[in-house]
């Protein structure tokens, strides 16, 4: 029984392993460059216009320290009276190597994909160096909509204080 159940585990392991995408691959270079434009648009430049054709409609986001927001019009207003009001330039970075994507298929067609990874939050105040704020994972969950991929799920967590 205890062969049958580890034998279990590593097949459904290896398929979980096998099933990302390749880093090369169109699916990963793709969600590589939305990620990349997400945050440009939220944490780094606040272009609200770029920022509402990235999220879906149908947008909801899980924050483990600032709750639930369940639509894209109470995202794009909290970004915009919220991040982009603070008294410091925000940034965003991705750790370098965190960034995984895994296909999601309806009977072999492609309609999403989840992007998971971790990130570095950084703030600038003004005539003073930029400090990191804190460490955070997401899993993003992103739908091909109409040919366009959008951002439709985030979950936000794990953020923590820098370490000494």
């Amino acid at each position: 029984m205890k062969n049958t159940i580890a034998l279990s585990f590593c097949l459904f392991l290896a398929g979980f392993l096998f099933a990302q995408a390749e880093e090369d691959s169109e699916l990963f270079q793709t969600l590589r460059v939305k990620d990349s434009l997400l945050f440009n648009a939220s944490f780094n430049t606040c272009d609200i216009s770029r920022l509402q054709a990235l999220v879906s409609e149908d947008m909801e986001f899980y924050h483990d320290q600032s709750g639930v927001t369940t639509s894209k019009a109470d995202f794009i207003a909290g970004t915009e009276n919220g991040l982009c009001k603070l008294p410091y330039k925000a940034r965003r970075e991705l750790v370098p190597g965190s960034l995984r994507v895994f296909p999601m298929k309806d009977n072999g067609q492609l309609y999403g994909a989840l992007q998971t990874g971790e990130h570095r939050f950084y703030a600038k105040y003004p005539d003073k160096e930029e400090v990191l704020t804190s460490t955070a994972k997401f899993t993003h969950l992103w739908l091909l909509e109409e040919g366009e991929w959008r951002l439709a799920r985030v979950l936000s967590y794990d953020h923590a204080a820098p370490k000494e």
